[in-house]
């Protein structure tokens, strides 16, 4: 077991030795104990108090070897709102640890640090820690858990509880502690445990770790109870921690691969469709191997950045914003689809399909090895020629030899005439695109295209990551004018579409950017940011450097629209819909509630003319590491 890590003048020797001083029986007290003496021991002694002084001393907490679990995964981070239920862990992460590996980043609520999980997990590629305060904790995390399951996000859960009916130290503990805790997000999590004995935790955490980097990745839970926490470990009990050993990310069958291959190099107009596909770099880099060796038409549906957006075959642009759902444009007329962790296959080809029923489709997704029943985050079934399911990145490699054997010269010369269209097309749509975006270019309020522009001319030689979603709610400017080549720009949006994931999710992913000096960027929706603003006040309190530029449109505008849409149908009008749905009387003031948490800021900025000066003022504060934010006042979208 590792060694003990004990500060030269600790809070543990200070309550030993003034206890001692106390009871005024020094001359009966205990002589150093075989573990304490020696430091490699596994497991120390525990030193009893005289029952006079009310005080019992715990030399080797349960907790501290769980911070030694939690260390030998590699876990750099424990975001968490301090909580009781996981006190113990909370004190050894503090005192045993050093506060280094993990490290304790405060949050102001339990949603907050899981989203914020779930951004520094896409840009990172490894998870942090959360810590969660029993019932209540667990509640309030919930739609952010939500949100990383159905985002195939690697979300680390540990969950305070007292299990012990008879350990529970009154009427707040007991509304706050559970039989089974893990109950309440069963069915949005990969996998959970509640370990009974510190042995029982240790093979429990590893394997965690080891089921939620298993693609499909998702959120696990490991309840720890208070009383294993605090209690000391046992004389002579035999810790040890069980070796990680990650698994490799399951591969499609080898027949199935060559048969897909054979109906791509025979596919006269093929299109691939990535959703999440591109779990690392890597994965980006094999799809733009495969897509220039066929010279075929991408499609990104932007769960994360899967293709480089310029690249002259992508073809997103045509099908107009960029996200949810993306449709496979008809003008397109493809005749094979090949679905790489698609996020919804079925509404992508139901318009092609309906125009050429005999359309191939070809699904490759990870997505078909683990899904539940109750929520219905899997969208409509979709019938398909061949189906795989396996971890699309890990199947490209070999998709691509395969390929690559069946490509004669002949061709090799059909797939050049073919990307030259593509390439033209995509010239064609960045055009467009470039000419809508000047349309209202001098609006006030200022329109959600000149706020992307006017960002991108200033960051466009800076390294660079967008970590809020390119949303319908800023019409995906940013994915339509921006030119994004790195895996790391842009990690998409909420997986369950919940609000309150925007704001925590760009923290966290910027707090992942931080390590390599990049320049994050946040276009924030404002209504989004109403439910989790405390993140401004842990950016500040943590040093966490990103450039915040708020879409306020003062408005929940999808809902403006959902409700003009149904009045219209009813014919009753659209004087009243904006009770309940705009943010107005009074306006809030944005740069006032950021600059209260800690954070540089300026605004509300309804000139136009005036955003190059406020987001360059904001790119010199990040650079010198702090975040900033600018209050924009938007169009609707």
């Amino acid at each position: 077991m590792p060694k003990s890590k004990r500060n030269p003048v600790g809070r543990r020797g200070f309550l030993r030795g003034a206890v001692a001083g106390a009871a005024a029986f020094a001359a009966q007290a205990p002589n150093a104990t075989p573990q304490q003496q020696n430091a490699n021991a596994p497991a120390r002694a525990e030193a009893t108090a005289p029952a006079e002084s009310g005080v019992r001393i715990v030399e080797r907490a349960g907790s501290d070897f769980m911070v030694d679990v939690i260390q030998s995964l590699g876990i750099e981070y424990v975001f968490a709102m301090p909580g009781s239920s996981f006190a113990g862990l909370h004190e050894s992460i503090l005192n045993y640890a050093g506060n280094k590996n993990p490290e304790y980043i405060t949050c102001m609520h339990e949603e907050s640090s899981v989203a914020m999980a779930n951004g520094y997990a896409k840009v990172e590629g490894k998870p942090v820690a959360i810590a969660v305060h029993g019932t209540v904790g667990l509640q309030h995390a919930s739609m952010a858990v939500y949100d990383a399951f159905a985002d195939h996000s690697p979300v680390y859960m540990i969950l305070g509880n007292s299990q012990d009916a008879t350990k529970r130290g009154g009427e707040v503990i007991w509304v706050h502690s559970a039989q089974d805790p893990a109950a309440l997000v069963r069915d949005i999590t990969k996998w959970d445990d509640q370990p009974v004995s510190l042995p029982h935790f240790a093979e429990s955490a590893v394997r965690a770790y080891k089921i939620k980097m298993t693609p499909p990745m998702g959120p696990v839970a490991i309840t720890i109870d208070t009383e294993l926490q605090e209690e000391q470990i046992p004389i002579g009990t035999n810790l040890r921690i069980p070796k990680l050993s990650p698994s490799t990310p399951p591969a499609g069958d080898g027949a199935a691969i060559a048969d897909a291959a054979k109906m791509l190099v025979a596919a006269e107009n093929p299109v691939l469709l990535a959703g999440r596909m591109a779990r690392t770099p890597e994965g980006m880099k094999n799809l733009v191997e495969l897509a220039e060796l066929l010279q075929c038409a991408v499609l990104d549906q932007h769960r994360r950045l899967n293709f480089p957006s310029r690249h002259p075959l992508n073809q997103s642009n045509r099908a107009g914003q960029g996200g949810k759902p993306l449709m496979v444009p008809v003008v397109m007329a493809p005749d094979l689809v090949v679905g790489l962790e698609s996020n919804d296959l079925y509404t992508a080809i139901r318009l092609v399909r309906a125009r050429n029923p005999q359309l191939k489709v070809i699904s490759i997704s990870a997505g078909d090895l683990f899904q539940r029943s109750n929520y219905q985050n899997f969208q409509r079934y979709t019938e398909e020629d061949i189906s795989i399911a396996a971890d699309a990145e890990a199947t490209l490699p070999y998709l691509i030899e395969a390929c690559k054997k069946l490509i004669t010269d002949d061709r090799k010369r059909t797939f050049q005439a073919r990307g030259a269209k593509l390439a033209e097309a995509h010239n064609q749509a960045l055009e467009k695109a470039r000419l809508d975006a000047s349309y209202g270019w001098d609006a006030s309020p200022i329109s959600t295209a000149r706020l992307s522009a006017e960002l991108w001319a200033q960051i466009r030689t800076e390294d660079w990551a967008l970590v809020t979603d390119s949303s319908p709610w800023i019409h995906d400017w940013p994915l339509q004018l921006w030119d994004f080549t790195k895996h790391y720009q842009y990690i998409g949006g909420a997986g369950a579409e919940g609000v309150g994931y925007a704001a925590p999710a760009a923290v966290g992913a910027a707090f992942a950017h931080k390590r390599h000096g990049r320049l994050p960027i946040a276009i924030q929706p404002d209504g989004d940011l109403m439910c989790a603003n405390g993140v401004l006040w842990t950016a500040a309190h943590h040093k966490i450097p990103m450039l915040t530029m708020m879409h306020n449109n003062r408005a929940y505008h999808q809902e403006v629209m959902g409700l003009q849409g149904l009045a219209n149908r009813r014919q009753r009008g659209i004087d009243h819909i904006e009770i309940g749905t705009k943010i107005y009387d009074p306006y809030i003031d944005y740069a006032k509630l950021a600059s209260s948490m800690g954070v540089r800021s300026e605004g509300p900025i309804t000139d136009p003319k005036d955003l190059a000066g406020a987001i360059r003022r904001g790119i010199q504060a990040v650079k010198g590491g702090e975040p900033y934010l600018v209050d924009v006042v938007t169009q609707p979208r």
